[in-house]
């Protein structure tokens, strides 16, 4: 029996990371996917600051390249300036979502990751060591052995609910439809409150995307997309203008439901993007979330594979990625009231709107709105738990990388070099951004996060602990 080393369910964004992650570290994976064809519409067109930086680390400059740049973002469609963010990247990155998918699945396979498309997952069971995955696919009923198993298969996720993660959920009370259309002219709306609903439009490259809810309306049970003469007739029905000159190129319906897991990780089954938390798509929250998922946990994972990461290490993955999806959701339910809520709505928005006129508001919900503000370390002005892409670090060859696959040392000032109990890469840089640091070293997490900053030795030995295992334990990880 052959056993994969970690399979990923899912070869979306999400999946398609984590398996360049992995490959990256030296991790064999397998990616199962449902569908035999990448997808070729666009649900979710939007990258944050900080996706936006984590693709620039990894070589992924093309997928920006091609993005469309906007310097603002909103708030339940009260627009945010983004332009004062401290990244190279500060902004909302628009491209579509197919792209995106292409060329991370170039990037996954440039990295070894096997890709098996047209399989469906049908059963998850344990084994000694490893997790028993059968598929149904074109040969038929096959069966995978692996050591990890991550579910990146989205809201409906095949794999949370085969092994019973469990689940905090609000049911749908509210439905959008959304349709991209050919041959319209038609004004643009930037969520546009009407008393009929909320209408959105945007032309790009001939192509429009119309976003219409309609106030009161049951939601629909439905078993595929929409018909475009019902997206026609709500549209009508919220702003009075008729779209059927147009001839849409794809039809979508979502509605509200909201949820998350209790555990990102069972035993040898993980969650990842929407498989973990799921909520009505605001602002492209969803997926960047996701894909700052499969950062975080790629080297966790990896390190628990190739047997160096301390005790609790993986399961971190949860203690740092659950409390960032909580405050997602929290965020997305506020803005879905404040968009789609009726006239009782008004005051409060009345009273955010001048809020967001005092620059604190307003550069706190830009930094959220671009992912900066989560942090993993003590508060206050410590570096601990930032990223490392303000600090701007330099070597005498240019600037740091800050992907890598395992820790590493950062030197600020010269002196001799403290040997450890394995062998962590060094590196002596400088700081040429952010606030004076008043420390002589860093230990960065191979995500770029800063894991420990300070001046003695001891210090360092103990957070390096924390990463790596430590010779003489008898586990490395809590499986």
């Amino acid at each position: 029996m052959t056993v994969i080393p970690v399979v990923i369910v899912g070869a979306g964004p999400v999946g398609l990371l984590l398996a360049g992650e992995l490959g990256r570290a030296r991790v064999p994976v397998v990616v199962v996917e449902r569908l035999a064809d990448p997808m070729t519409e666009s649900r979710a067109g939007q990258l944050s600051t900080l996706t936006a930086e984590l693709l620039h680390e990894r070589g992924l400059d093309v997928l920006l390249g091609e993005a469309a740049h906007e310097p603002r973002a909103h708030f339940a469609g009260l627009g945010l300036d983004l332009s004062g963010l401290d990244s190279a990247y500060q902004g909302s990155w628009k491209v579509p979502q197919y792209r995106t998918e292409a060329v991370l699945a170039e990037y996954a396979r440039r990295w070894g990751a096997t890709v098996l498309r047209g399989y469906e997952l049908t059963g998850l069971t344990a084994g000694p060591g490893h997790v028993v995955c059968q598929l149904r696919g074109p040969a038929g009923r096959q069966r995978l052995d692996a050591g990890f198993v991550v579910g990146c298969d989205g809201a409906d996720s095949s794999v949370r609910r085969l092994w019973n993660f469990p689940v905090s959920a609000a049911a749908s009370t509210r439905e959008l439809l959304r349709a991209d259309v050919i041959g319209l002219r038609i004004r643009d709306r930037r969520f546009e409150r009407r008393p009929a609903g909320l209408a959105v439009a945007a032309t790009r490259a001939g192509v429009t995307r119309v976003m219409v809810h309609v106030a009161g309306q049951p939601v629909t049970n439905r078993v595929g997309p929409p018909e475009f003469g019902e997206v026609v007739r709500a549209w009508a029905v919220v702003t009075g203008e008729d779209l059927s000159s147009g001839t849409p190129v794809w039809l979508d319906a979502f509605h509200n439901s909201r949820g998350q897991v209790g555990a990102y990780r069972r035993g040898r089954v993980l969650l990842a993007g929407d498989a973990a938390h799921w909520h009505l798509p605001i602002g492209g929250q969803a997926l960047n979330v996701g894909l700052q998922d499969a950062v975080n946990l790629g080297w966790k994972l990896a390190a628990t594979v190739h047997g160096w990461a301390a005790p609790g290490l993986l399961d971190s993955y949860h203690d740092e990625r659950h409390p960032v999806a909580a405050r997602v959701l929290d965020y997305v339910t506020a803005q879905e009231t404040l968009l789609l809520g009726g006239a009782e709505v008004e005051p409060l928005r009345a009273i955010l709107a001048e809020l967001v006129g005092l620059r604190s508001v307003r550069d706190h919900l830009a930094g959220t709105a671009a992912n900066l503000t989560d942090r993993w370390g003590p508060p206050g002005p410590s570096p601990v738990g930032r990223r490392a892409t303000t600090l701007r670090l330099r070597t005498d060859s240019g600037p740091l990388p800050l992907a890598d696959t395992e820790p590493v040392i950062v030197r600020l000032r010269s002196g001799a070099d403290r040997p450890h109990h394995r062998t962590v890469r060094t590196v002596h840089a400088r700081c040429d951004g952010g606030p004076p640091l008043d420390t002589t070293a860093l230990l960065l997490r191979p995500d770029g996060y800063i894991a420990w900053a300070g001046d003695d030795e001891e210090g360092l030995e103990q957070a390096i602990e924390k990463l790596l295992w430590v010779e003489g334990r008898k586990e490395n990880a809590r499986l």
